[in-house]
């Protein structure tokens, strides 16, 4: 939307463009945090990233799965401390142009990660069971026994 305003005086018009001011400042502002934190286009970017995470339950165990595409599984590891469960590891960068005669963008984070997420209840930690397929990391962690619904019996007087 633009709006025509004259000057003071009687001087040539100009195009007001309302929203040009606010286009401008988010410029300046995305420059400024590229800037201190780094493009999140920049090829080979050292900075940490962390994976997203799913939490979901089962009757008998917690299922946590992280996304990480394109990293190796030997570049994962996972350990569980107390109500802790962390996952490292590190997306490598590919080699310039492995892909095609050259790359134009490189868009995804690449570096090292980490994700520490806090259990929501007690799990049996020594029966953890992790697997890795198409870029889906999933934890299975069983449940604790003192976190498990029972059945209770439901005797009816007469």
């Amino acid at each position: 939307m633009a709006i025509e305003r004259r000057r003071p005086f009687g001087m040539t018009m100009e195009r007001w463009q309302p929203f040009r001011q606010v286009s401008e400042l988010q410029a300046d502002m995305n420059r400024l945090i590229d800037t201190v934190f780094g493009s999140p286009m920049s090829v080979g970017s050292e900075r940490m990233w962390a994976p997203l995470c799913d939490v979901s339950e089962t009757k008998d165990d917690l299922v946590l799965s992280f996304e990480l595409p394109g990293v190796n599984e030997k570049d994962i590891n996972a350990s569980i401390t107390g109500d802790l469960l962390s996952v490292k590891g590190e997306r490598r960068t590919p080699e310039p142009g492995a892909n095609n005669e050259g790359d134009h963008r490189l868009e995804r984070a690449y570096g090292k990660f980490e994700r520490t997420v806090q259990l929501p209840m007690p799990v049996q930690a020594d029966k953890v069971k992790a697997t890795y397929r198409d870029g889906l990391l999933m934890v299975k962690l069983p449940k604790a026994e003192e976190v498990k619904a029972r059945e209770i019996k439901i005797d009816v007087l007469t």
